[in-house]
């Protein structure tokens, strides 16, 4: 009995470390709209990449209490009534890559990687990983790995477009590269898992989506290169995960701290227009404190509570509702629009209805 105490006291100490940590402010990136598709070359050449607005460099994942990478990379995004586009560009002085079957676990060496969860709901989200030979690997998260969610491999992104360019060589340590470019157009027909039909986003649509660069230490080789190994541990050092919008931890499998993309039906290049999070959104992670809250009493109680007061929350939600089991809890509070609410139960789901 001591033990086990001791055990759940622990755990609960984890879960309010979590809950009551800084979260880093989720960046925000206004995509405009293009009347005329680009060419997938991966060269992100054509006026209309000219006229997008780069992103601020990638950082790394843990915030800004961490050394910035050695290496730039940044993104665009541009749209059209059929396709979300893509644009990242990543400076390398030694472009590598060896996977080329498709689905392989492909973070295992450098790629780039993209997170989209179109209604912003933590679950049923998209994860699609490149590397520099343009290998693909594409996943449906049924919802996160904390909550227990599994990786749908055999879910592919249907007739998705992406090329790779290469200013230098791959696998050749005798010269210095420059970089690798990736340009994607992604079809809004393929997102409808996360929804009955996925169109095209309206003007001022924001959508949750954040960008992952994997980067390990790697040493020539004869034949090209190979991770450098640490001689303390005898294993190769850990990689680096360079993000757009920072997460606080290293987990990319938090869709409610990534960043946030705004539509705008504004022509590329005809002026920029302010990223404006919606008001519904601090609503939203209020009632995310409110869910690690419940976390934390699980901890330490073996159940869930239906009771605000023992929360020990001083959330400035007002009108909030509980319910609870043993095993599950649902909160809900108003939404700034009428007669609409926000819902949020154990599995991390949050909706409006």
């Amino acid at each position: 009995m001591f033990r086990k105490s001791i055990l759940l006291i622990g755990l609960s100490i984890i879960n309010l470390a979590v809950y009551a940590q800084d979260i880093p402010q989720a960046k925000g990136y206004v995509a405009y709209k293009v009347s005329q598709k680009p060419i997938i070359d991966g060269k992100l050449e054509e006026s209309n990449w000219l006229a997008a607005n780069w992103s601020s460099p990638f950082m790394d994942i843990q915030g800004t209490d961490f050394p910035m990478p050695n290496q730039l990379t940044q993104m665009k995004m541009l749209w059209d009534e059929n396709f979300l586009y893509i644009g990242i560009l990543l400076k390398e002085k030694n472009i590598w890559a060896t996977y080329t079957e498709r689905e392989s676990v492909i973070f295992h060496e450098n790629d780039i990687e993209i997170f989209i969860d179109p209604d912003g709901d933590t679950h049923n989200y998209y994860e699609i990983e490149v590397n520099a030979l343009g290998t693909l690997w594409d996943l449906l998260l049924t919802k996160p790995y904390k909550n227990g969610g599994n990786p749908i491999n055999g879910w592919n992104i249907n007739d998705f477009e992406y090329a790779i360019h290469l200013d230098g060589t791959i696998n050749d340590p005798s010269d210095v590269d420059d970089h690798w470019s990736i340009e994607m157009a992604i079809p809004w027909k393929s997102l409808s898992q996360s929804g009955p039909s996925y169109k095209a986003p309206e003007n001022g649509d924001q959508w949750r989506i954040n960008f992952s660069r994997v980067q390990w230490q790697i040493e020539p080789t004869a034949n090209g290169y190979t991770k450098k190994i640490n001689p303390q541990t005898g294993k190769s050092y850990p990689e680096d995960n360079w993000v757009w919008s920072p997460m606080g931890l290293i987990n990319m499998h938090l869709p409610e701290r990534w960043g946030y993309v705004q539509f705008s039906d504004s022509q590329v290049g005809n002026g920029n227009q302010a990223f404006v999070m919606h008001a519904d959104e601090q609503i939203k992670n209020e009632l995310r404190k409110l869910y690690d809250a419940e976390k934390a009493f699980f901890a330490i109680h073996g159940h869930y509570t239906d009771q605000l007061t023992e929360l020990n929350s001083n959330t400035p939600l007002s009108d909030v509702a509980i319910e609870a089991t043993k095993s599950w809890f649902k909160i809900s509070c108003p939404a700034t629009s009428k007669d609409k609410y926000w819902y949020i139960t154990e599995d991390s789901r949050i909706w409006k209805k």
